[in-house]
Protein backbone atom coordinates (compact mmCIF):
# COMPACT_ATOMS: atom_id res chain seq x y z
CA UNK A 1 0.00 0.00 0.00
CA UNK A 2 1.44 3.41 -0.90
CA UNK A 3 1.91 6.26 1.51
CA UNK A 4 -1.02 8.11 0.05
CA UNK A 5 -3.49 5.23 -0.09
CA UNK A 6 -7.00 6.36 0.77
CA UNK A 7 -8.18 5.83 4.34
CA UNK A 8 -11.15 3.58 5.01
CA UNK A 9 -12.94 1.79 7.82
CA UNK A 10 -11.35 -1.42 8.90
CA UNK A 11 -14.66 -3.29 8.57
CA UNK A 12 -16.23 -1.72 5.46
CA UNK A 13 -15.71 -2.25 1.72
CA UNK A 14 -13.55 0.10 -0.36
CA UNK A 15 -16.46 2.22 -1.54
CA UNK A 16 -17.53 3.13 2.00
CA UNK A 17 -15.91 6.56 1.86
CA UNK A 18 -14.45 8.89 -0.71
CA UNK A 19 -11.77 10.31 1.61
CA UNK A 20 -11.53 13.50 3.66
CA UNK A 21 -14.07 16.24 3.13
CA UNK A 22 -12.88 18.65 0.44
CA UNK A 23 -14.43 21.80 1.94
CA UNK A 24 -13.93 22.54 5.65
CA UNK A 25 -16.93 23.67 7.67
CA UNK A 26 -17.10 27.30 8.72
CA UNK A 27 -14.89 27.69 11.81
CA UNK A 28 -17.05 30.56 12.96
CA UNK A 29 -19.78 28.07 13.71
CA UNK A 30 -17.85 26.95 16.77
CA UNK A 31 -17.67 23.42 15.45
CA UNK A 32 -20.54 21.10 14.68
CA UNK A 33 -21.74 18.16 16.67
CA UNK A 34 -20.04 14.89 15.65
CA UNK A 35 -20.90 14.35 12.00
CA UNK A 36 -23.31 11.52 11.27
CA UNK A 37 -21.28 10.50 8.23
CA UNK A 38 -17.84 10.74 9.85
CA UNK A 39 -15.67 7.69 9.32
CA UNK A 40 -14.19 6.02 12.43
CA UNK A 41 -10.44 5.88 11.88
CA UNK A 42 -9.41 2.61 13.50
CA UNK A 43 -6.20 1.61 11.70
CA UNK A 44 -3.32 3.44 9.99
CA UNK A 45 -3.40 3.21 6.20
CA UNK A 46 -0.03 1.39 6.18
CA UNK A 47 -0.76 -0.76 9.23
CA UNK A 48 0.63 -0.31 12.74
CA UNK A 49 4.44 -0.21 12.67
CA UNK A 50 6.58 -1.91 15.29
CA UNK A 51 8.53 0.56 17.46
CA UNK A 52 12.13 1.23 16.48
CA UNK A 53 14.41 0.13 19.33
CA UNK A 54 17.96 -0.30 17.97
CA UNK A 55 20.60 1.96 16.45
CA UNK A 56 20.43 -0.04 13.20
CA UNK A 57 16.66 0.41 12.95
CA UNK A 58 17.02 4.11 13.75
CA UNK A 59 19.58 4.54 10.95
CA UNK A 60 17.10 3.01 8.49
CA UNK A 61 14.37 5.36 9.71
CA UNK A 62 16.69 8.37 9.38
CA UNK A 63 17.34 7.45 5.76
CA UNK A 64 13.61 7.01 5.07
CA UNK A 65 12.69 10.33 6.63
CA UNK A 66 15.49 12.15 4.85
CA UNK A 67 14.25 10.73 1.52
CA UNK A 68 10.67 11.82 2.23
CA UNK A 69 9.17 15.10 1.13
CA UNK A 70 7.13 17.90 2.62
CA UNK A 71 6.32 18.56 6.27
CA UNK A 72 6.79 15.88 8.92
CA UNK A 73 4.09 15.13 11.48
CA UNK A 74 5.53 14.69 14.97
CA UNK A 75 4.03 13.61 18.28
CA UNK A 76 5.32 12.28 21.58
CA UNK A 77 3.75 10.27 24.38
CA UNK A 78 4.70 10.85 28.01
CA UNK A 79 3.61 9.17 31.23
CA UNK A 80 2.15 12.19 33.02
CA UNK A 81 0.51 11.18 36.26
CA UNK A 82 2.59 8.00 36.43
CA UNK A 83 6.25 9.08 36.29
CA UNK A 84 8.24 11.79 38.03
CA UNK A 85 9.79 13.11 34.83
CA UNK A 86 8.10 14.38 31.70
CA UNK A 87 10.35 12.42 29.33
CA UNK A 88 9.10 11.02 26.04
CA UNK A 89 8.38 7.29 26.05
CA UNK A 90 7.29 7.08 22.42
CA UNK A 91 7.88 9.35 19.41
CA UNK A 92 5.66 9.18 16.34
CA UNK A 93 6.49 10.61 12.91
CA UNK A 94 4.86 10.56 9.49
CA UNK A 95 6.07 12.03 6.23
CA UNK A 96 5.06 11.66 2.60
CA UNK A 97 7.25 9.05 0.97
CA UNK A 98 8.40 7.68 4.35
CA UNK A 99 5.18 6.54 5.97
CA UNK A 100 4.61 6.35 9.71
CA UNK A 101 7.35 5.53 12.21
CA UNK A 102 7.14 4.80 15.93
CA UNK A 103 10.36 5.18 17.95
CA UNK A 104 11.00 3.92 21.47
CA UNK A 105 13.58 6.42 22.77
CA UNK A 106 14.28 4.49 25.98
CA UNK A 107 16.93 2.09 24.58
CA UNK A 108 18.45 4.76 22.30
CA UNK A 109 21.03 7.34 23.43
CA UNK A 110 19.37 10.21 21.59
CA UNK A 111 17.66 11.02 18.31
CA UNK A 112 20.18 13.62 17.11
CA UNK A 113 20.71 11.89 13.76
CA UNK A 114 16.99 12.00 13.08
CA UNK A 115 16.89 15.64 14.12
CA UNK A 116 19.67 16.43 11.65
CA UNK A 117 17.81 14.63 8.86
CA UNK A 118 14.73 16.78 9.51
CA UNK A 119 16.58 20.06 10.05
CA UNK A 120 15.19 21.70 6.91
CA UNK A 121 11.66 20.35 7.32
CA UNK A 122 8.60 21.97 8.80
CA UNK A 123 7.41 19.98 11.81
CA UNK A 124 3.67 19.66 12.36
CA UNK A 125 2.56 19.13 15.96
CA UNK A 126 -0.72 19.45 17.82
CA UNK A 127 -0.38 21.53 21.02
CA UNK A 128 3.37 21.76 20.43
CA UNK A 129 4.15 23.38 23.79
CA UNK A 130 3.26 20.09 25.50
CA UNK A 131 5.84 18.07 23.55
CA UNK A 132 8.72 20.40 22.68
CA UNK A 133 10.54 20.05 26.01
CA UNK A 134 10.51 16.24 26.04
CA UNK A 135 11.57 16.16 22.38
CA UNK A 136 14.46 18.54 23.07
CA UNK A 137 15.55 16.25 25.88
CA UNK A 138 16.20 13.46 23.36
CA UNK A 139 17.92 15.70 20.83
CA UNK A 140 15.03 16.83 18.65
CA UNK A 141 14.21 20.50 18.08
CA UNK A 142 12.28 21.96 15.14
CA UNK A 143 13.66 24.87 13.14
CA UNK A 144 10.20 25.54 11.69
CA UNK A 145 6.87 24.27 12.94
CA UNK A 146 3.14 24.44 12.44
CA UNK A 147 0.97 23.90 15.53
CA UNK A 148 -2.47 22.68 14.49
CA UNK A 149 -4.02 23.38 17.90
CA UNK A 150 -2.73 26.96 18.00
CA UNK A 151 -3.66 27.49 14.35
CA UNK A 152 -7.22 26.42 15.12
CA UNK A 153 -7.40 28.88 18.01
CA UNK A 154 -6.19 31.73 15.81
CA UNK A 155 -8.70 30.72 13.13
CA UNK A 156 -11.56 30.99 15.62
CA UNK A 157 -12.47 27.35 16.20
CA UNK A 158 -14.04 26.71 19.59
CA UNK A 159 -13.22 22.99 19.65
CA UNK A 160 -9.49 22.65 19.09
CA UNK A 161 -8.72 19.12 20.28
CA UNK A 162 -7.16 16.84 17.68
CA UNK A 163 -10.17 14.53 17.51
CA UNK A 164 -12.64 17.41 17.19
CA UNK A 165 -10.67 19.11 14.40
CA UNK A 166 -10.05 15.87 12.52
CA UNK A 167 -13.76 15.11 12.54
CA UNK A 168 -14.85 18.62 11.66
CA UNK A 169 -12.33 19.35 8.90
CA UNK A 170 -11.46 15.92 7.51
CA UNK A 171 -14.52 13.82 8.24
CA UNK A 172 -12.75 11.17 10.34
CA UNK A 173 -13.36 10.38 13.99
CA UNK A 174 -10.48 9.45 16.28
CA UNK A 175 -10.79 7.68 19.60
CA UNK A 176 -8.75 9.25 22.41
CA UNK A 177 -9.19 6.59 25.09
CA UNK A 178 -5.43 5.98 25.49
CA UNK A 179 -4.49 9.66 25.93
CA UNK A 180 -3.93 9.29 29.69
CA UNK A 181 -2.22 5.88 29.51
CA UNK A 182 1.06 5.01 31.22
CA UNK A 183 3.31 5.13 28.15
CA UNK A 184 6.29 3.91 30.17
CA UNK A 185 4.64 0.45 30.06
CA UNK A 186 6.71 -2.16 28.23
CA UNK A 187 5.87 -3.87 26.01
CA UNK A 188 3.35 -1.38 24.69
CA UNK A 189 0.04 -3.07 23.79
CA UNK A 190 -0.81 -3.27 20.10
CA UNK A 191 -3.94 -1.14 20.59
CA UNK A 192 -1.81 1.62 22.13
CA UNK A 193 0.61 1.55 19.21
CA UNK A 194 -2.29 1.84 16.78
CA UNK A 195 -3.62 4.81 18.75
CA UNK A 196 -0.18 6.44 18.68
CA UNK A 197 0.21 5.94 14.94
CA UNK A 198 -3.22 7.44 14.28
CA UNK A 199 -2.21 10.61 16.14
CA UNK A 200 0.08 11.53 13.22
CA UNK A 201 -1.95 9.88 10.45
CA UNK A 202 -3.87 13.02 9.49
CA UNK A 203 -1.75 15.83 10.93
CA UNK A 204 -0.41 16.95 7.54
CA UNK A 205 -3.91 17.01 6.02
CA UNK A 206 -5.12 18.97 9.03
CA UNK A 207 -2.21 21.39 8.70
CA UNK A 208 -3.09 22.09 5.06
CA UNK A 209 -6.75 22.83 5.85
CA UNK A 210 -5.84 25.15 8.71
CA UNK A 211 -3.14 26.93 6.73
CA UNK A 212 -5.68 27.66 4.01
CA UNK A 213 -8.15 28.94 6.59
CA UNK A 214 -5.58 31.22 8.22
CA UNK A 215 -4.64 32.58 4.80
CA UNK A 216 -8.30 33.18 3.97
CA UNK A 217 -8.78 35.13 7.21
CA UNK A 218 -5.58 37.14 6.77
CA UNK A 219 -4.00 35.57 9.86
CA UNK A 220 -1.15 33.59 8.31
CA UNK A 221 1.46 36.10 9.44
CA UNK A 222 0.06 36.08 12.97
CA UNK A 223 0.41 32.32 13.09
CA UNK A 224 3.95 32.52 11.71
CA UNK A 225 4.97 34.80 14.58
CA UNK A 226 3.41 32.47 17.13
CA UNK A 227 5.11 29.43 15.62
CA UNK A 228 8.48 31.21 15.56
CA UNK A 229 8.09 32.00 19.25
CA UNK A 230 7.46 28.32 19.98
CA UNK A 231 10.59 27.34 18.07
CA UNK A 232 12.66 29.89 19.97
CA UNK A 233 11.54 28.43 23.30
CA UNK A 234 11.70 24.76 22.28
CA UNK A 235 14.78 23.85 24.33
CA UNK A 236 14.37 26.46 27.02
CA UNK A 237 14.36 24.82 30.47
CA UNK A 238 11.06 25.09 32.33
CA UNK A 239 10.80 28.02 34.72
CA UNK A 240 11.49 26.93 38.28
CA UNK A 241 8.80 28.10 40.66
CA UNK A 242 9.90 29.43 44.03
CA UNK A 243 8.47 27.45 46.95
CA UNK A 244 6.75 24.80 44.78
CA UNK A 245 5.24 23.26 47.92
CA UNK A 246 2.91 26.25 48.16
CA UNK A 247 0.98 24.79 45.20
CA UNK A 248 -0.12 21.78 47.26
CA UNK A 249 -3.84 21.35 46.66
CA UNK A 250 -5.80 22.44 49.75
CA UNK A 251 -3.00 24.51 51.29
CA UNK A 252 -5.41 27.42 51.74
CA UNK A 253 -6.87 25.47 54.67
CA UNK A 254 -3.52 25.35 56.49
CA UNK A 255 -3.27 28.28 58.88
CA UNK A 256 -0.06 29.61 60.41
CA UNK A 257 3.62 29.40 59.54
CA UNK A 258 4.20 26.40 61.82
CA UNK A 259 1.54 24.32 60.05
CA UNK A 260 2.84 25.49 56.67
CA UNK A 261 6.30 24.24 57.65
CA UNK A 262 4.76 20.77 57.97
CA UNK A 263 3.35 21.03 54.46
CA UNK A 264 6.79 22.06 53.22
CA UNK A 265 8.58 19.22 55.02
CA UNK A 266 6.14 16.56 53.82
CA UNK A 267 6.17 17.95 50.27
CA UNK A 268 9.97 17.71 49.99
CA UNK A 269 10.01 14.29 51.66
CA UNK A 270 7.48 13.06 49.10
CA UNK A 271 9.39 14.69 46.24
CA UNK A 272 12.56 12.87 47.23
CA UNK A 273 10.80 9.50 47.27
CA UNK A 274 9.07 10.26 43.96
CA UNK A 275 12.35 11.23 42.27
CA UNK A 276 14.11 8.07 43.48
CA UNK A 277 11.23 5.88 42.31
CA UNK A 278 10.59 7.87 39.12
CA UNK A 279 6.97 7.99 40.16
CA UNK A 280 4.48 10.86 40.02
CA UNK A 281 4.43 12.52 43.47
CA UNK A 282 0.68 12.11 43.79
CA UNK A 283 1.08 8.35 43.48
CA UNK A 284 3.54 8.35 46.39
CA UNK A 285 1.37 10.43 48.71
CA UNK A 286 -1.72 12.45 47.75
CA UNK A 287 -1.88 16.17 48.46
CA UNK A 288 -4.92 15.55 50.66
CA UNK A 289 -2.78 13.40 52.97
CA UNK A 290 -0.14 16.12 53.27
CA UNK A 291 -2.79 18.66 54.22
CA UNK A 292 -4.42 16.32 56.75
CA UNK A 293 -1.07 15.63 58.45
CA UNK A 294 -0.12 19.31 58.43
CA UNK A 295 -3.38 20.22 60.17
CA UNK A 296 -3.26 17.50 62.83
CA UNK A 297 0.54 17.17 63.32
CA UNK A 298 0.50 13.46 64.30
CA UNK A 299 3.41 12.39 66.51
CA UNK A 300 3.15 8.61 66.29
CA UNK A 301 2.61 6.05 63.55
CA UNK A 302 -0.82 4.95 64.71
CA UNK A 303 -2.22 8.49 64.60
CA UNK A 304 -0.54 9.20 61.28
CA UNK A 305 -1.90 6.09 59.58
CA UNK A 306 -5.42 6.84 60.77
CA UNK A 307 -5.49 10.01 58.65
CA UNK A 308 -7.12 10.08 55.19
CA UNK A 309 -4.63 9.23 52.45
CA UNK A 310 -2.28 7.20 54.65
CA UNK A 311 -4.10 3.88 54.37
CA UNK A 312 -2.34 2.41 51.33
CA UNK A 313 0.30 -0.26 51.82
CA UNK A 314 3.08 1.67 50.05
CA UNK A 315 2.26 4.81 52.05
CA UNK A 316 2.28 2.87 55.32
CA UNK A 317 5.70 1.41 54.53
CA UNK A 318 7.02 4.98 54.39
CA UNK A 319 5.49 6.00 57.73
CA UNK A 320 8.92 6.68 59.22
CA UNK A 321 9.74 9.04 56.34
CA UNK A 322 6.59 11.07 56.96
CA UNK A 323 7.08 11.14 60.75
CA UNK A 324 10.71 12.22 60.35
CA UNK A 325 9.59 15.08 58.11
CA UNK A 326 7.04 16.18 60.71
CA UNK A 327 9.68 15.92 63.46
CA UNK A 328 12.01 18.13 61.42
CA UNK A 329 9.29 20.75 60.96
CA UNK A 330 8.44 20.61 64.66
CA UNK A 331 12.06 21.31 65.64
CA UNK A 332 12.39 24.44 63.53
CA UNK A 333 13.12 27.72 65.25
CA UNK A 334 10.67 30.54 64.65
CA UNK A 335 13.05 32.29 62.27
CA UNK A 336 13.25 29.12 60.14
CA UNK A 337 9.52 28.97 59.46
CA UNK A 338 8.16 29.80 56.00
CA UNK A 339 7.53 33.44 55.28
CA UNK A 340 5.46 34.80 52.44
CA UNK A 341 7.78 35.96 49.71
CA UNK A 342 7.05 39.27 48.02
CA UNK A 343 5.00 38.63 44.91
CA UNK A 344 6.64 39.70 41.67
CA UNK A 345 4.31 41.87 39.67
CA UNK A 346 0.76 42.97 40.47
CA UNK A 347 -1.40 41.38 43.17
CA UNK A 348 -4.24 39.00 42.32
CA UNK A 349 -6.99 40.93 40.52
CA UNK A 350 -9.59 40.28 43.23
CA UNK A 351 -7.50 42.43 45.60
CA UNK A 352 -7.11 45.39 43.28
CA UNK A 353 -10.28 47.19 44.31
CA UNK A 354 -9.12 47.22 47.91
CA UNK A 355 -5.47 48.09 47.30
CA UNK A 356 -5.78 50.50 44.36
CA UNK A 357 -9.31 51.31 43.12
CA UNK A 358 -7.91 53.47 40.31
CA UNK A 359 -5.81 50.57 39.00
CA UNK A 360 -8.81 48.24 39.34
CA UNK A 361 -10.88 50.53 37.13
CA UNK A 362 -8.00 50.79 34.69
CA UNK A 363 -7.78 47.00 34.48
CA UNK A 364 -11.49 46.75 33.80
CA UNK A 365 -11.23 49.23 30.92
CA UNK A 366 -8.27 47.35 29.45
CA UNK A 367 -10.09 44.05 29.69
CA UNK A 368 -13.05 45.50 27.81
CA UNK A 369 -10.69 46.53 25.00
CA UNK A 370 -9.20 43.04 24.88
CA UNK A 371 -12.61 41.36 24.75
CA UNK A 372 -13.95 43.71 22.06
CA UNK A 373 -10.82 43.35 19.91
CA UNK A 374 -10.79 39.57 20.29
CA UNK A 375 -14.44 39.34 19.26
CA UNK A 376 -13.83 41.58 16.25
CA UNK A 377 -11.08 39.28 15.01
CA UNK A 378 -12.66 35.99 16.14
CA UNK A 379 -9.86 35.17 18.57
CA UNK A 380 -9.79 33.81 22.11
CA UNK A 381 -8.82 36.80 24.31
CA UNK A 382 -5.91 34.85 25.81
CA UNK A 383 -4.45 34.32 22.33
CA UNK A 384 -4.88 37.97 21.43
CA UNK A 385 -2.75 38.99 24.42
CA UNK A 386 -1.58 37.32 27.61
CA UNK A 387 -3.85 38.26 30.56
CA UNK A 388 -0.69 38.68 32.64
CA UNK A 389 0.60 41.34 30.25
CA UNK A 390 -2.65 43.30 30.61
CA UNK A 391 -2.51 43.05 34.40
CA UNK A 392 1.06 44.33 34.49
CA UNK A 393 0.29 47.15 32.08
CA UNK A 394 -2.79 48.23 34.05
CA UNK A 395 -1.00 48.04 37.40
CA UNK A 396 2.08 49.99 36.26
CA UNK A 397 1.32 51.91 33.07
CA UNK A 398 4.03 53.99 31.37
CA UNK A 399 4.66 57.41 32.90
CA UNK A 400 3.53 58.95 29.62
CA UNK A 401 0.77 56.96 28.00
CA UNK A 402 0.93 56.97 24.21
CA UNK A 403 0.40 54.24 21.63
CA UNK A 404 4.19 54.07 21.30
CA UNK A 405 4.91 53.69 25.04
CA UNK A 406 2.14 51.12 25.42
CA UNK A 407 3.54 49.20 22.46
CA UNK A 408 7.04 49.29 23.96
CA UNK A 409 5.71 48.05 27.30
CA UNK A 410 3.87 45.15 25.70
CA UNK A 411 6.88 44.16 23.59
CA UNK A 412 9.06 44.27 26.69
CA UNK A 413 6.68 41.82 28.37
CA UNK A 414 6.92 39.45 25.42
CA UNK A 415 3.95 40.35 23.21
CA UNK A 416 4.31 39.59 19.51
CA UNK A 417 4.25 42.32 16.87
CA UNK A 418 0.87 41.29 15.49
CA UNK A 419 -0.65 41.47 18.99
CA UNK A 420 0.84 44.89 19.64
CA UNK A 421 -0.39 46.15 16.29
CA UNK A 422 -3.97 45.08 17.05
CA UNK A 423 -4.33 46.41 20.56
CA UNK A 424 -1.75 49.00 21.64
CA UNK A 425 -3.54 52.06 20.28
CA UNK A 426 -6.89 51.21 21.87
CA UNK A 427 -5.26 50.38 25.20
CA UNK A 428 -3.52 53.75 25.15
CA UNK A 429 -6.92 55.41 24.86
CA UNK A 430 -8.36 53.78 28.00
CA UNK A 431 -5.33 53.66 30.29
CA UNK A 432 -5.61 57.29 31.48
CA UNK A 433 -8.25 57.88 34.11
CA UNK A 434 -11.45 59.10 32.53
CA UNK A 435 -12.19 62.75 33.37
CA UNK A 436 -15.16 63.35 35.67
CA UNK A 437 -18.48 63.93 33.96
CA UNK A 438 -19.63 67.56 33.79
CA UNK A 439 -23.21 68.21 34.90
Amino acid sequence: MTDEASLRRRDTPDHATDGPHAVPPDPMSGGPEPARDSVPLTAPRDGTPRPVETAEELAEVVARMAAGSGPVAVDAERASGYRYTQRAYLVQLRREGAGTVLIDPMPLDDLGTLDAALADSEWVLHAASQDLACLAEIGMKPRRLFDTELAARLAGFERVGLAALTEQLLGYSLEKHHSAADWSTRPLPESWLTYAALDVELLIDLRDHLADELERQGKAEWAAEEFAALVASADRPPRTRPDPWRRTSGIHRVRGARAQSRVRALWYARDGVAARRDSAPGRVLPDSAIIAAAELDPKDERTLLSLPGFGGRSVRRLARVWLDALDTARALADDELPVNQPVEGPPPPHRWAERDPVAAARLQRCRQVVIATAEAHTLPPENLISPDFIRRLAWSPPAEVTPQTVAETLRGLGARSWQVGLIAEDLAKVLPEAPPAID
